[in-house]
């Protein structure tokens, strides 16, 4: 991105419509509720050919500094320093508010750029107040309307001054590199590219300690943090290194019950976070170790697992387990015996507050994620599956045997195999999870999703062997 814009303003004046206007999707949270933003979120805007880095912030508010609204305004504050301009909006239909001119002058004294906006400016009533907003002290006021994208192409002229055109970004590639078959018919599988940040999701019930967590990663109060529970209420995403590896950690709102999740502010949340998790390579669940594995627990690890990502547990709070010994030996009994459709799923127990434990997690990230994205060769899958049918064939139904002639990888993250039998809607259920269990220990594939699918028809490669 060649530079950082934030979007500043009292609460309810249109931040988050423009926000989702700029980056061309509907990713942060909107409602009629003030203060629904409550972190400071960043995304890649784009208005024509001009990109930059655009940050949703906070409203601002005057309020205790260690009150809710306090701490929101500290985020705010964050992202103005953090900018290389600030796009303070008013709304237009209200006009200048005292609110407005007391932020202006907070503005005025950090002395970094400012190009004022006055959202809502469609019809007589917002033309009023566009003219009303030189009364600030910014110069000519952009006219917009965040909601019906007008106004766009003044706000890129207001903008275009900032792009610092000396830097160029590489299109992030997101699709699975091709397999390459060499001379002699083996296949040649790419290496992992370990330059691309893993994504990795933290999800768990509200109050697990999620924010926590990132911010004791990140070394700072970048998230909203408190006890209240359901603070955090967009995805956001912030950028971190560890042991020279990239990521790209995602904060999602806590997910409770579905029949307690009621308002339509707390629904846009968790629908958040659930895009969180499909958009994710490795999930991180966090549970509470004083309350470990309820429903919604297993209900979010079989989401992620539905979703095939990569999934690891992490047990926060263990500072606060006396016999951990025997607290650690049950909790492995509970994950063998409640979450079989990711067995051997890793249970990492830390305190996001004193941050001992991360070490742990993150290593255990990297091997989740090389083992999601393993590929095995169609050589060594049919050895194996040649040894399975020799000492456990497939059972006769209706009196006639199933022949499982070939098997298959056709693509990682999550593994998934394909084989080619002679029945395959007559296959038993259970003999389908003996292949999975099989695969799963023949080729160290513990703790991920595995996709096995049944394909009518003879080997497909055939034909093309005898060829050779």
């Amino acid at each position: 991105m060649s530079f950082t814009a934030a979007i500043i303003g009292r609460p309810n004046v249109g931040k988050s419509t423009l926000f989702n206007r700029l980056v061309g999707s509907k990713i942060a949270l909107v409602d009629d509720t003030p203060g629904v933003t409550r972190d400071r979120r960043p995304g890649e805007a784009r208005i024509g050919d001009l990109h930059f880095t655009i940050i949703d912030t906070a409203g601002l508010e005057e309020a205790d500094p260690a009150s809710l609204e306090g701490r929101m305004r500290a985020q705010t504050e964050a992202a103005i320093a953090e900018a290389d301009v600030s796009l303070f909006l008013i709304d237009a239909r209200v006009g200048v508010t005292p609110v407005d001119e007391h932020f202006a002058d907070l503005l005025r004294r950090v002395g970094k750029p400012v190009v004022l906006v006055a959202n809502k400016a469609e019809g007589k009533i917002g033309e009023d107040g566009v003219m009303e907003a030189y009364s600030l002290g910014f110069g000519e006021p952009v006219a917009i309307s965040a909601e019906h994208g007008q106004g766009m192409a003044d706000l890129f002229n207001a903008l275009l001054p900032f792009e610092r055109l000396d830097e160029e970004e590489d299109a992030e590639d997101e699709g699975e590199a091709e397999v390459v078959i060499g001379p002699d018919g083996e296949e040649i599988f790419p290496e992992l590219d370990t330059t691309k940040p893993i994504k990795v999701a933290i999800v768990g019930r509200p109050n697990a300690g999620k924010s926590t967590l990132i911010n004791t990663m990140l070394g700072e109060e970048r998230l909203l943090t408190g006890p209240e529970a359901g603070i955090t209420r967009d995805s956001i995403s912030v950028d971190w290194s560890w042991r020279d590896r990239s990521f790209k950690l995602f904060d999602t709102a806590g997910m409770r019950k579905k029949a307690r999740v009621e308002q339509k502010l707390e629904k846009l949340s968790v629908g958040d976070a659930l895009r969180s998790i499909r958009f994710a390579e490795v999930v991180v669940l966090m549970l509470d170790a004083t309350m470990p594995f309820e429903k919604q627990d297993l209900q979010i690890a079989d989401l992620v697992a539905r979703e095939g990502r990569a999934l690891v547990i992490a047990i926060n709070k263990w500072d606060l387990i006396e016999d951990r010994q025997k607290a650690m030996a049950e909790l492995r009994e509970m994950a063998e015996r409640l979450l079989p459709q990711v067995r051997g799923v890793p249970l990492i127990t830390l305190s996001g507050l004193t941050g001992a434990g991360i070490d742990k997690l993150m290593a255990e990230v990297l091997r989740i994620y090389a083992i999601w994205n393993r590929r095995v060769p169609t050589a060594a899958l049919n050895r194996w599956l040649a040894g399975v049918l020799e000492h456990h064939p497939p059972p006769a139904v209706s009196g006639r045997r199933i022949k499982l002639r070939y098997m298959t990888q056709p693509k990682a993250r999550p593994p998934t195999f394909v084989a080619f039998c002679s029945r395959p809607e007559a296959l038993p259920e259970a003999y389908t999870r003996y292949l999975v269990n099989g695969l799963r220990e023949a080729f160290d594939l513990d703790a991920v999703p595995l996709r096995l699918m049944l394909r009518k028809g003879e080997n497909p490669y055939e034909d093309k062997a005898r060829k050779r």
